[in-house]
């Protein structure tokens, strides 16, 4: 009796938990009728308003904001004007109070053209509006790329000084981004992507030594994209108020828009990745940094991208994933819950989320964890600040989408968001404040800097090591120079020699070289034996090839330890080996090949590709064909490798050399991924004898590519021009056209728009999708065109995916595919089906059919016309070459 009533109070508990968890999902949008809000999936507790719509009101795509001195809101479209805005507040009935809003009129106001705008950063601060212009002047708007200072002189509430305060080189996508207002309020401080030129500075925090310092056989993006930037890619700097100077802060980024700083005045960048480089070993997820003063991140054009592991950058303190970064903002003023205070919220345009990033106080610097906290199909976030009332304000548009401004607020926004105590431990604010100290010296020579940073060259925290350094190299060079060569501490020496392979002069090389030589490799850890191969590495490539008996011996100490059992050592030696000419890394290498292995974990992501696939129609199709046939990194970078190897081939390595490249043609990876593959392929051949050209030539894959396309030749590509097609336009196109149609490009067409990964026609193709042979029999024209151009319209229950509420926020899309006791498993990827997760029974909080369909929208959308009606004849005939649509027009 009694564990009949415990069983009953156990299942009452239960179902009570489930209708609360589905309180917390569904209450939100009782409160807040319509679709705007609808979509958009919150944590518990938390609501969301639409206050605006730019888009329905002409005023634009606004993708920058700022809150002045009076609560408004001041917004800028990315190709137009500048607005300001009166916000009603929080519990405001929205149906009688309006969003005010003004577009700002800076200049001659009967002029239609924008007198200040197209802004990618605004900062109300020093009684200014500060404005990034990211923009080629032009004759819609005179003002080009550049900080700009509006001020209002006479008192009427409009600006009408306008002062350029520092004019930028770059524009577009890639070029000068967010204004922050620095921590002590008495600076400014900004961003730029890569495709900005580095102004001159007054002063430089990280020395200006750089270089693109990576021995790896050189491939510059094969598709041309930053082909002609060079370090240290994207940066920021700061200044006055007036302008008056100006200072490199970091560096080494690719294209990061935006960076906040946390409440113990910390900056953090968010820096996007290069998608084109999926399944390549030098590819980086989309990251958030900790990027104290003088630090250097990494990012080099094309493979010569440095891994974090770099004694001479600094690592991610987390690797998000694939996407497209726009908006950084720390939430400790927020009306949140703690948790949520003690961090930042990251945006992520591409795929619609907004991610809750903690920030845990480790040493001098920190760790993380991180969640989804506000997500939504489609919601292409741009920017967002926490305002004056402790709530959230958010934007969507860009590149001229649908935009909207977003409010978000938890409970009824009553939290306290008063100064919280610290949570940094006695040895973490120690280790902070060494760092500061250090960090201090990163200006101009001071004769006390030496002294306390050499010490720290070996101490256990890596970004304490890396401040010491820092300010090593910002004194002149004769005051270390000698110390450096005779130091006996392993550590400190490596770090040293380091400082000075990118200060010191090229006659250093052989001293150098011996210094490191003896260290005791074995005595070293794992990630002290890549600092030293590293050092190595930049001792090498500044200082010059060595000498004949330095080359000889340098051969012989990492011979000896060579291969190892890491991927990340093997890399290093694979790539000093073949740089110093040496002859046994060709046999080695590729022994190695065959049996390499990825390392799961290597810069794993918070978000699953996988999770990805559905949230984007067009980024999500790019990621599932990578993860269908995953590209091997590591025996992708042992190839690049040897590519430039001359010695220690036989006529049997080259041939299995060779055959590697026809085989790794075969897997999918970015955009850029065969054109990378190929022009390693093409280096490695200019080493061959020019008799075995042809033989290694052919066997290497030669007839697979098409060099203009960058694209496997045994696929044919629609020619196109492509459309983004809409059913009437298709169907106008289709019907009545079915007749004589090209039953060899309407099969090609099935292959190329990756159909046939999915669904059967036939007999040929996947089993993702149903099968299509009798397509023709059941539906019409405008049925199929409806089903492929808006696939989530009708779903069939065979074929529909689920949505898996996790108790953590999260949620996952898949097909269920089967289960356990304990367990759920779970298909995300229609390209490779048979790719299954796990899913924990015990996480889900609550599991709903999904609306979207598994598969995407616009798969025809690069067909011309003439292609679109070979691949549709295709389809309604089941495969079958003999039907009518094939045949000849009757005359």
């Amino acid at each position: 009796m009694k564990s009949n009533r415990t069983r009953s109070v156990k299942l009452s508990v239960v179902f009570l938990l489930l209708i609360l968890i589905g309180v917390s999902f569904t209450t939100f949008q009782k409160d807040n009728p319509g679709p705007k809000v609808e979509k958009l999936k919150l944590l518990p507790n938390f609501k969301a308003e639409h206050l605006y719509s730019p888009s329905e009101s002409k005023t634009g795509s606004w993708v920058a904001m700022t809150f002045d001195n009076k609560g408004r809101i001041i917004t800028s479209d990315q190709y137009g004007f500048l607005y300001r805005l009166e916000i009603p507040p929080i519990g405001a009935d929205t149906t009688k109070v309006k969003v005010k809003v003004e577009k700002l009129i800076v200049g001659d106001s009967t002029n239609a053209k924008v007198g200040m705008g197209y802004a990618h950063g605004l900062l109300y601060a020093f009684n200014s509006l500060y404005v990034m212009v990211n923009h080629n002047s032009d004759d819609k708007f005179k003002s080009g790329s550049g900080l700009y200072r509006l001020q209002d002189t006479d008192g009427d509430d409009q600006f009408d000084k306008v002062t350029l305060m520092k004019a930028l080189t770059g524009e577009g996508e890639h070029g000068p981004h967010s204004i922050v207002l620095s921590p002590d309020k008495k600076s400014i401080y900004m961003i730029a992507g890569n495709y900005t030129d580095m102004p001159e500075m007054d002063s430089y925090r990280l020395p200006k030594t750089w270089k693109e310092d990576n021995a790896l056989a050189t491939i510059k993006d094969p598709n041309g994209h930053a082909t002609d930037r060079f370090a240290p890619g994207a940066f920021v700097m700061k200044t006055d108020p007036e302008g008056a100077k100006w200072e490199l802060v970091s560096a080494g980024y690719r294209n990061p828009y935006d960076f906040a700083f946390n409440e113990d005045g910390e900056m953090f960048v968010y820096d996007g990745d290069m998608e084109w480089d999926m399944g390549m070993p030098w590819y980086k997820p989309t990251r958030i940094s900790h990027s104290p003063s003088g630090s250097e991140f990494g990012w080099r054009s094309g493979n010569t991208n440095w891994a974090p592991s770099y004694i001479d950058n600094l690592p991610a303190i987390l690797n998000v994933g694939q996407g497209s970064p726009t908006n950084l903002v720390s939430s400790y003023n927020a009306r949140f819950p703690e948790k949520y205070r003690r961090g930042l919220l990251a945006f992520d345009w591409t795929f619609g989320i907004i991610y809750s990033v903690q920030l845990i106080p480790d040493g001098s610097s920190y760790k993380t964890t991180a969640e989804e906290f506000l997500s939504g199909q489609p919601l292409p976030l741009t920017d967002g600040l926490i305002g004056p009332d402790g709530a959230l304000y958010f934007l969507t548009g860009g590149r001229e989408l649908e935009s909207d401004l977003y409010r978000v607020y938890y409970g009824d926004n009553s939290l306290p968001n008063q100064e919280l105590p610290t949570n940094a431990t006695a040895s973490v604010l120690e280790a902070r404040n060494l760092r500061k100290q250090l960090e201090e010296f990163h200006t101009t020579p001071n004769p006390e800097a030496i002294n306390i940073a050499w010490p720290n060259l070996k101490n256990k925290d890596r970004y304490i090591r890396y401040a010491a350094r820092i300010a090593v190299e910002h004194q002149p060079v004769a005051e270390w120079q000698d110390r450096a060569l005779n130091e006996k501490d392993p550590i400190i020496l490596m770090h040293a020699m380091t400082a000075l392979a990118r200060n010191g002069s090229k006659e250093l090389n052989s001293k150098m070289l011996n210094a490191l030589m003896h260290i005791n490799y074995m005595s070293l850890s794992e990630p002290q034996k890549m600092d030293l191969l590293r050092t190595f590495e930049l001792t090498l490539l500044r200082t010059g090839k060595p000498q004949p008996v330095d080359r000889l011996k340098l051969s012989k100490y990492l011979n000896a330890h060579f291969p190892a059992k890491s991927n990340e050592i093997n890399r290093f030696m694979t790539k000093i080996l073949v740089y110093i000419g040496d002859e046994q890394v060709v046999p080695k290498t590729l022994a190695l090949i065959d049996l390499a292995k990825d390392d799961e974990d290597y810069q794993k992501g918070i978000t699953s590709s996988s999770d990805l696939i559905l949230k984007n129609p067009q980024y999500g199709l790019d990621i599932a064909k990578t993860l269908s046939k995953t590209p091997p990194s590591q025996q992708i970078y042992y190839a690049v490798a040897l590519s430039e190897a001359k010695k220690g081939w036989t006529p049997a390595l080259r041939n299995k050399y060779f055959k590697w490249f026809y085989k790794a043609f075969g897997f999918k990876g970015g955009n850029s991924y065969i054109g990378f593959i190929d022009e390693a392929r093409k280096i490695a051949l200019t080493n061959v004898p020019k008799e075995q050209f042809a033989h290694f030539n052919k066997i290497s894959g030669d007839g697979l590519v098409d060099n203009k396309q960058l694209k496997l030749g045994d696929v044919t590509q629609p020619k196109g021009p492509g459309r983004d097609w809409k059913l009437d336009e298709a169907l106008a196109v289709v019907k009545d056209s079915l007749v004589g149609r090209n039953y060899k490009n309407g099969k090609m067409m099935f292959a190329a728009t990756m159909c046939i990964s999915c669904h059967t026609t036939g007999g040929e193709g996947g089993s993702a999708g149903p099968d299509l042979t009798h397509l023709g029999t059941r539906f019409s024209e405008k049925d199929i065109l409806e089903s492929i151009i808006t696939p989530s319209k009708v779903i069939s229950d065979q074929y529909a995916a689920k949505v898996y509420y996790l108790k953590d926020g999260s949620s996952i899309y898949g097909r269920f595919k089967r289960e356990t006791k304990d367990k759920i498993y779970i298909s995300q990827n229609p390209f490779s089906p048979q790719t299954l997760r796990e899913i924990k029974k015990k996480d889900i909080a609550i599991t709903s059919v999904s609306k979207l369909s598994i598969m995407m929208p616009g798969m025809i959308n690069s067909l011309n016309s003439e292609e679109l009606k070979d691949l549709m004849a295709y389809l309604i005939s089941g495969g079958n070459k003999d039907n009518k649509v094939f045949q000849p027009a009757s005359k």
